[in-house]
């Protein structure tokens, strides 16, 4: 869809290559020769940082400043926070063993009876590559592509939205970070972590960075008469459910794939007092603890 929008063609293409490249350095060849996939965390957030770099220095000839600015801040954001986290990771030896979003692929693959999990590993962390070069640069290069003078009010929410949200998921990283050290110190394993926003949602973290991207998608909305002005009915309406598609990616990725679904299989195996951290406590979307009554 990006391919076959000649305005947008060339920075899809150079992104894809650019993606391909990373991937292939940076996971695809890890992967190869450790049997771990947990390099994609490494990958996929630099692969986002790559996305802004790229959208900001190719600036299309009618690009606004400020919505350039605004998009490719934001990518370079969400990218950054996430990529230096996983250098972090990989630095202090946290790599050396999969994580357990990609120990419950293994067991997805088992489960189907897959027996070439080499070449499984391979095909997997390279669709995640695929994303980076395909729907998750949707939002930047339609934004980039708007050739409007001035950024429009739901542009300035869709950034608010996502800017708060993405200060919200560092928070609940942070809350998590401080009550897994706070454990340690006093000598205390395997505890669920319930404090702060983690007391309305089981993953909030991961719905903030949901939301994150639907901030953008919003930011990306004033651009698509644009599209239906500029580019082949069917390419527009294409680009524009593309984009649509990126909230149900994201939601799909983030409770069923590598998100809340894996983490909850090791969490039930971990801490005995998870599964009552369930039963009172919203999965996804915040909301109040659900009163569970006394024992009498």
């Amino acid at each position: 869809m990006l391919l076959a929008t000649e305005s947008i063609r060339p920075l899809a293409l150079t992104n894809g290559l650019l993606q391909l490249g990373l991937f292939a350095l940076v996971v695809c060849w890890p992967t190869w020769k450790t049997g771990r996939m947990s390099y994609v965390d490494i990958g996929w957030p630099w692969g986002l940082v790559f996305i802004g770099l790229l959208t900001f220095g190719f600036r299309f000839a009618e690009a606004n400043e400020m919505r350039l600015a605004m998009v490719c801040g934001l990518y370079l954001a969400i990218g950054g926070r996430m990529g230096f986290y996983a250098v972090m990771l990989w630095r202090a030896g946290a790599l050396n063993r999969e994580l357990a979003r990609y120990r419950y692929q293994a067991l997805r693959w088992e489960r189907a009876g897959v027996t070439n999990v080499a070449l499984a590993r391979q095909v997997e962390v390279l669709v995640q590559g695929l994303a980076n070069a395909s729907f998750l640069a949707f939002p930047a290069f339609v934004i980039a592509f708007n050739p409007a003078s001035g950024v429009t009010g739901l542009e300035l929410l869709g950034f608010s939205l996502a800017l708060i949200s993405l200060v919200l998921e560092s928070l609940a990283d942070r809350q998590k970070a401080a009550f897994v050290a706070q454990s340690k110190a006093k000598g205390q394993r395997d505890l669920v972590c319930d404090v702060g926003l983690w007391r309305y949602s089981r993953h909030p973290n991961y719905f903030f960075e949901w939301m994150v991207w639907n901030g953008l998608i919003l930011m990306a909305m004033p651009a698509v008469p644009e599209l239906f002005k500029s580019q082949p009915i069917p390419v527009a309406v294409l680009l524009t459910l593309g984009l649509l598609f990126v909230s149900r990616l994201m939601y799909q990725t983030l409770v069923h794939y590598t998100g809340a679904r894996p983490s909850e299989y090791y969490s039930l195996q971990k801490r005995p007092a998870y599964a009552e951290y369930q039963r009172r406590t919203n999965r996804f979307f915040p909301g109040p603890s659900k009163d569970l009554g006394t024992e009498s």
